[in-house]
């Protein structure tokens, strides 16, 4: 188990981590600028998953051997960021729907399928990996002994909070496109600017560096 001085420091410590906008909330800004407010907060959810899959890997031992590999840490890197590009593509050519008179906005994307996209977007995030691999052991108490137990604990409290300002992101923004959508010309171009969001976001990761 987690001490409890090591739990609050983390904490504190991924709250401020948190509340400055990187990646993940990027992600969710592009998607609910061209989803709405519904397909944000699917979205948070999702990239919670799949976050959460590479906190397994972490507390397993995978994550180390994921990020020194050269090879597959650069597969996992680049996956990611071409799928990110694919759905900023799939937003921009979808900008024109979702005005007010229409029930699902950008790309009439069904909840299950909003749900999987954020889930490999979150799972195949290489910072988002490294921070668990560098950041969790720190926390870790080697004398307490369950040491997978404790980076999963860690993990898990960090997604519950990136959960939880994500969600606030993700709800800003789907009222700004909500608003925007009065008009077709302001919900194109909202739509539009969501996608570009996440191709520059996707040409970012691709840059993201590994440890040699």
């Amino acid at each position: 188990m987690v001490p409890l001085t090591n739990l609050l420091a983390f904490s504190l410590a991924a709250f401020l981590l948190i509340a400055i906008p990187g990646p993940s909330v990027l992600f969710v800004v592009g998607r609910s600028l061209a989803l709405g407010r519904k397909g944000g907060l699917l979205s948070v959810l999702g990239n919670a998953l799949g976050e959460l899959f590479q906190v397994a890997a972490v507390a397993v031992g995978l994550g180390v051997v994921l990020t020194q590999s050269v090879v597959l840490f650069t597969v996992i890197k680049f996956a990611g960021a071409a799928y990110l590009v694919y759905l900023g593509v799939r937003a921009i050519r979808h900008r024109g729907q979702g005005t007010t008179t229409t029930a699902t906005p950008a790309g009439t994307s069904s909840t299950g399928r909003v749900l999987r996209e954020g889930t490999v977007v979150g799972a195949t995030n290489p910072k988002s990996l490294m921070f668990f691999v560098a950041v969790l052991p720190q926390f870790v108490d080697y004398s307490s002994g369950n040491i997978p137990w404790q980076l999963a604990t860690l993990g898990l409290v960090f997604l519950v909070i990136a959960v939880l300002s994500d969600s606030a992101w993700a709800l800003a923004a789907g009222t700004a496109r909500q608003w925007f959508a009065r008009s077709p010309r302001r919900v194109a171009t909202v739509g539009a600017t969501g996608g570009v969001m996440m191709i520059g976001l996707g040409g970012t990761l691709a840059l993201t560096g590994s440890k040699t």
